[in-house]
């Protein structure tokens, strides 16, 4: 019985390190959002489950096969002309005590919230060009597989940005 507990946990040690781990394998698929011209690179082998537009601005979700995370990427114009500071005061629903990490400068926010088991990540670029635009990615994923997805959501976070227009 012993034996099966440790080789039960050893695969799932193993699962999760090749899923999220330093030695991530996963292949990675740009998304682009032409429209309003959102980039954003995440691993397609993990995010198999296209599940449509995205519940905010234009943009598309995606689910893992087993529906434990979840992503949404999304651009949205900044009609308000508001800041990353501003936008997140206003639009920041996490409940009280919740948040674990957030970071705000003059072109972005990141913040980071532990609830009910869930850890909720979301990012957002803002355009300083002309069409001022809001470039987001929010991502959902199980607290226990927090050191799994470190990896993952650190690639991301670093590759959103606005396309690129010629």
């Amino acid at each position: 019985m012993r034996s099966a507990a440790v080789l039960a946990a050893f695969s799932a040690g193993i699962l999760l390190a090749g899923f999220g781990g330093p030695a991530m394998s996963q292949e990675w698929t740009t998304f682009v959002e032409p429209q309003l011209g959102t980039r954003l690179e995440f691993p397609s082998e993990v995010f198999t489950v296209h599940e449509g537009a995205a519940y905010r601005g234009t943009g598309e979700q995606y689910t893992t096969s087993d529906g434990r995370a979840a992503l949404a990427v999304y651009s949205q114009p900044n009609a308000q002309h508001e800041t990353p500071r501003s936008y997140l005061r206003r639009h920041n629903r996490a409940p009280r005590g919740t948040v674990d990490y957030v970071r705000v400068t003059r072109s972005f926010f990141a913040i980071s919230a532990a609830y009910q088991g869930m850890i909720y990540y979301s990012r957002c670029n803002f355009s300083h060009r002309p069409e001022k635009t809001i470039h987001c990615f929010d991502l959902k994923y199980p607290a226990s597989e927090k050191l799994a997805w470190d990896d993952i959501v650190t690639r991301m976070s670093r590759s959103l940005q606005p396309l690129e227009r010629g």
